[in-house]
């Protein structure tokens, strides 16, 4: 099955991404490598959120997802080439095709750079590398977006999730060929 979007990460960025993506009845895979630096926070600067642990927002964040169609496989993609008018995302334990992936990443530039697509110098502290996406999240290969913290963005959890669902809005947008709105109003 060819999917609308691909998100590899399942981070704050990745998770968020995926949200907007199926909510808006795209069909999403979220490739999960289990390695988000999430997993080892406590978070009490997340606007709406007392205090929760990272493994918890995530796991939070990917309910949400699936609530609206998400589907979730555990792996570490390891390689991305362009197929036809999309993308195929190999992964140790399958291949996956998609008209649009969205690097949710975090820390890690490997996959993007074995691709071929453009990086730079970090600019937060101990990001040595991040991919070169434009303001929408768009990367040097046409259909491959960046969102969160590899897309320069900061680490905190609550600009990441921000991020993804910023880049899930643009892409959205491209495949309906026209502006994307998710606004959701109080039920009478």
């Amino acid at each position: 099955m060819a999917y609308d979007i691909i998100i590899i990460g399942a981070g704050p960025a990745g998770a968020s991404a995926a949200l907007f993506t199926a909510k808006a009845g795209k069909s999403t895979l979220v490739i999960d490598n289990d390695q988000s630096v999430t997993k080892r926070a406590w978070i009490e600067n997340h606007y709406g959120v007392d205090g929760i642990t990272g493994p918890d927002l995530i796991e939070i964040g990917k309910k949400q997802a699936a609530k609206f169609g998400a589907e979730f496989v555990q792996g570490k993609a390891t390689q991305l080439t362009q197929s036809g008018d999309g993308f195929q995302v190999t992964t140790e334990s399958g291949t996956y095709e998609g008209k649009y992936v969205i690097l949710a990443t975090g820390l890690s530039v490997d996959l993007a750079e074995a691709s071929g697509i453009q990086t730079k110098p970090g600019t937060e502290p101990r990001i040595k590398t991040i991919v070169d996406a434009d303001a929408q999240g768009n990367t040097s290969l046409k259909g491959v977006w960046a969102a969160g913290t590899i897309a320069g963005v900061s680490m905190h959890t609550i600009i990441t999730s921000g991020d993804g669902a910023k880049v899930a809005i643009n892409v959205i947008s491209e495949l309906n060929g026209a502006r994307y709105v998710d606004h959701d109003v109080l039920k009478a």
